[in-house]
């Protein structure tokens, strides 16, 4: 096993064994634990939630929800997952059972599991590969960006956030969307088509 291999499966398995650990202390109710979990994930949980829902109150009141759902039903945490990965699914369906109940049209896109995209094959660059776009997407005071990012359907802009911002894989946006991968890369590419306007204007 070279250095590169040895480095990935440390990593890999360093994540399973965080994962089940996660899983036991939920099932527990370690109060000790969702501390630990609310101050990692707090800043990437409620940038998530702003970007979803577009208002930041709103934000903060699903944000609270979410933990509260944690704790309700983190014996459900299947540890097999990132722990990021529920989390942000936990978030999501809280946004969509809201938005439904006060604006039943508002997430449609995000509620279609079906692939209606039909865009052209694409696979967007690797997190690994920082792109000019990766970069001016994260400073999150850049105003065109933002500006850019609330013009989008909810559901691409989703696929944006968790795909640039929170570095997340394909397959884990799948997972958190409940949609084929097919369905992400769709999203993305057309998300970054209809975001081009924004991103020509912005200094790069």
């Amino acid at each position: 096993m070279n250095s590169m291999n040895a480095t990935a499966f440390y990593f890999e398995s360093s994540m399973a064994q965080e994962s089940t650990e996660i899983a036991r202390g939920l099932r527990r109710r370690d109060p000790d634990l969702l501390d630990r979990l609310i101050e990692q994930y707090q800043h990437r949980l409620l940038r998530y939630l702003v970007h979803l829902t577009g208002r930041r109150e709103l934000a903060e009141d699903l944000f609270q929800e979410t933990w509260i759902r944690v704790l309700e039903r983190g014996h459900q945490f299947n540890d097999k997952y990132a722990f990021s990965t529920w989390l942000f699914a936990v978030a999501r369906n809280l946004a969509i059972d809201h938005m439904r109940r006060k604006q039943p049209a508002s997430l449609d896109g995000l509620m279609n599991n079906k692939d209606k995209e039909g865009a052209a094959p694409f696979d967007p660059p690797e997190t690994g590969r920082a792109s000019a776009f990766d970069l001016t997407l994260q400073r999150e005071q850049n105003e065109y960006i933002a500006a850019g990012m609330q013009h989008l359907a909810a559901e691409y802009r989703e696929a944006l956030v968790l795909r640039f911002q929170e570095g997340m894989s394909l397959e884990e946006i799948a997972s958190v969307a409940h949609v084929p991968l097919g369905t992400v890369k769709s999203r993305i590419y057309r998300g970054l088509s209809a975001l081009g306007p924004w991103l020509k204007g912005t200094p790069l």
